[in-house]
């Protein structure tokens, strides 16, 4: 992963090989076949490891908030590696990584927390699941390809407060003062 990620800042996704990435490593190809797929599954592996498996023990304490803060600290701190894979696109693009790797994670969440029947066929923890992966990742693409105007602390707020608030208490809130 490491050998990897120096390479990202270094050169587009589409051109890395993996030879690139073993050379880097000190390793031959098939021991790259042994851990990862192809390189869309590192950078998955890299989104797991360092954005979704920290918030998991704030998540598991119901401290919601303190791990988005947490997601979007870990996002800034290897900026370069983001403002890079966030420019693939396609079937494997960055986007649809993060969301997967987010949907798991919030799935697991709301299970956890979720006892007893379930009374509803289209509210399942699945669709709750997907409606918050699909949020969290496109404020997290957003605020990499802006470039990360604000700090992970202001942006978890701004989460939160979409997630919060209604259209109509989001619009007035604009109306009332523009730089909310």
């Amino acid at each position: 992963m490491d050998s990897f990620k120096a390479l990202v800042r270094q050169y587009p996704v589409e051109k890395i090989t993996i030879k690139q990435i073993t050379d880097g490593a000190g390793v031959i190809r098939p021991t790259f076949y042994n851990h990862f797929h192809d390189k869309y599954e590192v950078v998955e592996r890299v989104i797991r490891t360092e954005i979704v498996a920290p918030m998991a023990p704030l998540l598991e304490n119901d401290m919601v908030d303190a791990a988005v803060t947490l997601m979007f600290a870990n996002v800034q701190r290897e900026r370069a590696f983001y403002r890079s894979v966030i420019r693939m696109e396609g079937q494997n693009s960055c986007e649809s990584i993060i969301v997967q790797c987010i949907r798991e994670a919030l799935l697991r969440y709301i299970d956890d927390r979720l006892t007893g029947p379930r009374n509803h066929n289209w509210f399942t923890p699945q669709t709750i699941a997907e409606y918050y992966a699909r949020c969290m990742a496109y404020v997290i693409v957003e605020w990499v390809r802006r470039d990360m105007p604000l700090p992970p602390n202001e942006m978890a707020q701004i989460y939160h407060l979409i997630n919060t608030s209604s259209l109509d208490d989001i619009i007035r809130r604009l109306k009332q003062d523009p730089e909310a």
